[in-house]
């Protein structure tokens, strides 16, 4: 593809030979043939040695790295480069060719089911009493769902993915490889032996529209009520959601986080990976929380960005890190204060003799 059409799809400003685009690549690994883009300023310093043929960069950003080149490069200057990177990405990489529509025939689709229009239904799916499935969605193979699930319109679902009975997934929800939905909550009552009584869970997972859910993610049932998932949330591979939790609107949620039972998330929320939250705290709207932090409290001011454990607001943890990291100086002084303080109580004793 010629650079100058690639210019007329991410509406930018060419600068630069009218070159052959093979591919799209990353900076670092770019090569002749290839586009790349800059968006992060530290990866400017790629823009004196890349070998590709063509980058993107702002409209708003001047580059001193791409007069020092020895060899030319041609630019195409956008709006947003990072975006029109990914535009070109899917223009060179269009999406794997989808299941076929209709229902394979090792299929087990219940007499009480209501299967919506042109939808897409897998090897070995199980889809149990009284469920709806909305037109267009596309359930991959070997997925089950259990007695009276509902999943709306243009939805889908890979392969082996569960949800339990009553769970309500919304439209246009992506759910990855081996997540579960609806499992039970972890809920056991102690007895007076020392042992445990498993405590029913009756609630169930609400997903609405626009969510995604990546791979290998477990979502508990409520034990009333319900755990939510709201309108346009983001969530990484292997995140654990306890029972009865809520997370609010459009927030994302990195790799291996957890979230206690009854915990409240706010709209616009970021998690980074590894984050712990205890059960039963509120965290603010637009709420950030750096990677492998453990929140025990409630957040209750939105807009702050959180680190550490405990977690803190980000410039007291840095003060304490900073802190922390001129300890062996201190200790180290503070025992030569001590040997002074001997010596002079030594001299003193000795005068008092």
């Amino acid at each position: 593809m010629r650079l100058s059409e690639i210019a007329k799809i991410v509406d930018g400003k060419l600068s630069g030979e009218d070159v052959e685009i093979l591919h799209v690549a990353k900076i670092e690994e770019a090569g002749v043939g290839d586009i790349t883009f800059v968006a992060n300023l530290k990866y400017k310093t790629y823009l004196k040695t890349t070998t590709a043929s063509a980058v993107l960069v702002s409209n708003e950003t001047e580059f001193d790295e791409l007069s020092d080149r020895t060899t030319p490069i041609s630019v195409l200057k956008v709006p947003d480069p990072y975006r029109s990177f990914l535009q070109l990405v899917n223009t060179f990489h269009p999406p794997v060719k989808p299941l076929p529509q209709g229902i394979h025939p090792t299929a087990i689709i219940a007499s009480s089911a209501m299967i919506g229009d042109n939808t897409s239904i897998g090897v070995y799916v199980v889809i149990g009493e009284r469920c709806k499935v909305g037109a267009r969605t596309t359930i991959y193979h070997g997925c089950i769902l259990s007695d009276d699930v509902e999943i709306g319109e243009e939805s889908l679902l890979y392969a082996n993915v569960s949800v339990r009975e009553q769970c309500r997934i919304g439209s246009r929800v992506i759910i990855h490889s081996g997540s579960v939905i609806g499992s039970d909550g972890f809920g056991f009552a102690p007895k007076p032996d020392g042992s445990y009584e498993k405590i029913h869970q009756c609630g169930i997972v609400v997903v609405e529209d626009d969510v995604e859910i990546g791979a290998n993610c477990t979502i508990d049932r409520a034990i009333l009520g319900e755990t939510i998932i709201k309108k346009g949330v983001k969530l990484d591979n292997l995140i654990h959601i306890a029972h009865n939790v809520v997370i609010g609107e459009h927030t994302v949620i990195a790799a291996q986080t957890g979230i206690s039972g009854s915990s409240k998330i706010g709209k616009y929320c970021a998690l980074g990976g590894q984050v712990g939250l205890t059960g039963h705290i509120t965290i603010a709207d637009r709420t950030k929380i750096g990677a492998q932090s453990g929140v025990p409290k409630s957040i209750k001011e939105s807009g702050k960005t959180y680190f550490g454990y405990p977690a803190r607001e980000i410039q007291e943890t840095l003060r304490i890190e900073g802190a922390l990291r001129q300890l062996p100086e201190l200790l180290y002084e503070v025992r030569k204060l001590q040997k002074k303080i001997e010596e002079i109580e030594r001299l003193i004793n000795q005068q008092k003799i």
